[in-house]
C-alpha cells in the first residue's frame, strides 16, 4: 500500500507539471494604472479580463451607489480590439486597455450625452468631446457615463449634490445610505457626495478613473468627499469643446483617481498634443504631454508654500458684518497642522501666516468675500447689483452656442424652449426642485447685458486674481497655496487657475 501510494504521489506531480503554468491572479480593487500595464505587459491579466471584473463590479454595487447613468454596451468588444493590439506589439499610449469613466455631460458618439437632464435623455450628439478623442487615441475604454448633478449644478437652488431629474440621487460609498432626517428626507445621501462630478464609482472601484468637470468646486469638492486625488487643471489646458457648459469664463474638466501618478497620466493624455481650434482658450496653455517625470520624491525641496490663515482657517469678521465667517473646527484644524507638518518634514518652506488682500480688504467693494455669484430669485434681474452675473450670463451664452452646435439632434434649441419643455414635462420629475437658476440665466440678454457681464468679470478677476492669488503669491515669493479641503474652489475658479486635491 505504500509503495502505491508513493507510485501515485510522483504521478500525480508529474502531470502537475506538465500542466501550462496557471497565470497568477489579477485584482482590479485599489489597482492603478500603473498596476494595470505592468500586470497587461506580464501577461498576467488581459484588458477584457479587467473590464470583466469591472462591470462585475457595477452590477454587484451599482443598485446602492447609482453612479452611473449608461454603461458602454461595447466595452468587452473594445477591449477584444485592444488586446488583438497589444499582442501584435501595438500600443497607442499609457491608457492602452483602461477603463475609465466620463461625467455625463462630456460628448460621446456611441452612448447618449444627457447632462442628467431629462429632456436630453437618449441624446447622442453629432461629434465626439475632444478629451474622448484624446483618451481614445490613447488607449482609453470608455466603460460608463457617470451620474452628475443636473447640468453640472446650474438648473435649482436647493438641489441636492449629484442629484438629477434623469435617474436620481448618487451616493456615497463611504456610506451609502439615504438620509433619514426629517428636514432632509427627500432620497438624498446621509454621506455627502460632494460637488456634481461623482466620484462614487472611482472610489468604488467600478472604473480606473474618471474624468470630471469643474465651474467652481466639481472636481474638487466630490474628490475630497470620495478619498480620491482631483485636478482642477487650468482653463484652457484641456479643451471644451464637447462639454456641456455652465460659462466658458470657468469650465474645465479634469481627471479624477485613486492616485497622483494616475491623475499625472490622464492629465497628459487629456489636454492633447496641440491646441484644439475648437477651443480657442488652448492657445494659451502649451502642452506637456507627459508629466510623469514631474513625479519625484523630493519634489518638495525649498518649495515656498503659503498658508492662508484668514477665512480659510481662522474665523474673519468682514467690513459691515458683526458675525465672524470661516475657520475650523478642532478636529479640522489638527488634521491640517498634521498635514503642514509633514509638508515641512518632505523639505518644504512653510509661510505662516499669508495674507491674500482681497479676503482681509476693509473696503467692503473690494472684498472678494463679499461679492458672491448671483443665484437664485433673490438675485434675479433688478436684485443682482451686488453679486456677479457672470455665471447666469455666461449660461445664456455658452448653452445656446452648444445646443445649436448639435444640429437636428438638439431635443430643445434654446434655454428658453429648455426651460418650457421642464415645465411641461413637470410630473416626469423635471422640476423637483424647480429651475431658478435656468430662470434666472434666461433673463439675461447677451447684448444689451455684455457691458453689465464686462464688468463683473473684471471685478471677479481683480479680486480672486489680481488682488487676491497674484498679489499673494508675489508678496509672499510662492511657489503654492495650502487650503484645506476644497476650500479654494471659488478663488481659484474665477481666474481659471489650477488646483490639486
Amino acid at each position: 500500500m505504500t509503495h502505491t501510494l508513493v507510485f501515485a504521489l510522483a504521478g500525480l506531480l508529474l502531470f502537475q507539471q506538465s500542466r501550462p503554468p496557471v497565470k497568477p491572479s489579477f485584482n482590479v480593487v485599489e489597482a492603478s494604472i500603473g498596476d494595470m500595464q505592468t500586470a497587461l505587459k506580464e501577461g498576467r491579466v488581459t484588458s477584457r479580463e479587467i473590464v470583466q471584473q469591472y462591470l462585475t463590479r457595477i452590477a454587484l454595487y451599482e443598485d446602492k451607489l447609482n453612479a452611473v447613468i449608461t454603461v458602454n454596451p461595447r466595452a468587452l468588444e473594445e477591449a477584444d480590439a485592444l488586446d488583438r493590439e497589444r499582442a501584435q506589439g501595438r500600443l497607442r499610449g499609457p491608457l492602452h486597455g483602461i477603463p475609465l469613466a466620463l461625467k455625463d455631460n462630456i460628448h460621446t458618439t456611441d452612448m447618449p450625452t444627457t447632462g442628467g437632464a431629462l429632456a436630453f435623455d437618449g441624446l447622442v450628439p453629432p461629434y465626439e468631446a475632444t478629451l474622448t478623442k484624446n483618451l481614445r487615441e490613447a488607449g482609453a475604454i470608455i466603460i460608463a457615463k457617470t451620474n452628475l448633478t443636473e447640468l453640472a449644478n446650474w438648473v435649482a437652488t436647493g438641489m441636492p449634490a449629484n442629484y438629477n431629474g434623469l435617474v436620481g440621487h448618487g451616493f456615497n460609498p463611504y456610506d451609502p445610505r439615504r438620509d433619514q432626517r426629517e428636514a432632509t428626507a427627500d432620497g438624498r445621501p446621509a454621506l455627502f457626495t460632494g460637488g456634481s462630478s461623482s466620484g462614487a464609482g472611482t472610489a468604488a472601484n467600478f472604473w480606473a478613473g474618471n474624468v470630471g468637470t469643474e465651474t467652481s468646486g466639481s472636481i474638487l469638492s466630490p474628490s475630497n468627499q470620495n478619498m480620491l486625488v482631483g485636478i482642477k487643471p487650468t482653463v484652457g489646458r484641456i479643451s471644451r469643446y464637447g462639454v456641456i457648459p455652465i460659462t466658458a469664463d470657468q469650465d474645465t474638466p479634469g481627471p479624477m483617481t485613486k492616485t497622483v501618478a494616475d491623475a499625472a497620466i490622464m492629465l497628459g493624455v487629456l489636454e492633447g498634443k496641440a491646441a484644439d481650434p475648437n477651443d480657442a482658450a488652448t492657445s494659451r496653455c502649451t502642452p506637456v504631454g507627459d508629466y510623469s517625470p514631474h513625479l519625484k520624491r523630493n519634489g518638495l525641496q525649498g518649495a515656498r508654500i503659503g498658508i492662508p490663515r484668514a477665512f480659510f482657517y481662522n474665523k474673519i469678521t468682514l467690513p459691515g458684518e458683526k458675525q465672524p465667517r470661516g475657520g475650523l473646527d478642532a478636529a479640522q484644524e489638527k488634521v491640517m497642522a498634521e498635514a503642514i507638518a509633514i509638508l515641512k518634514l518632505q523639505g518644504a518652506i512653510i509661510v505662516d501666516p499669508v495674507e491674500i488682500p482681497s479676503i482681509v480688504a476693509t473696503d467692503p467693494q473690494e472684498n472678494f468675500l463679499l461679492w458672491s455669484t448671483c443665484s437664485g430669485y433673490d438675485n434675479a434681474k433688478g436684485k443682482d447689483a451686488a453679486c456677479s452675473i457672470v455665471f447666469k450670463y455666461g449660461m445664456k451664452r455658452d448653452f445656446n452656442k452648444w445646443l445649436a452646435s448639435l444640429g437636428a439632434a438638439a431635443p430643445v434649441k434654446t434655454l428658453t424652449e429648455l426651460r418650457q419643455w421642464n415645465i411641461t414635462h413637470q410630473r416626469a420629475g423635471a422640476l423637483k426642485y424647480g429651475q431658478a437658476l435656468l430662470d434666472i440665466s434666461d433673463e439675461m440678454n447677451v447684448e444689451t447685458d455684455a457691458a453689465r457681464y464686462r464688468a463683473d468679470r473684471e471685478k471677479d478677476l481683480r479680486l480672486s486674481a489680481t488682488n487676491g492669488l497674484d498679489a499673494a503669491m508675489k508678496k509672499y515669493q510662492l511657489d503654492a497655496l495650502l487650503f484645506p479641503g476644497p476650500s479654494s474652489a471659488g478663488i481659484a475658479a474665477k481666474p481659471g487657475y489650477p488646483t490639486v486635491i
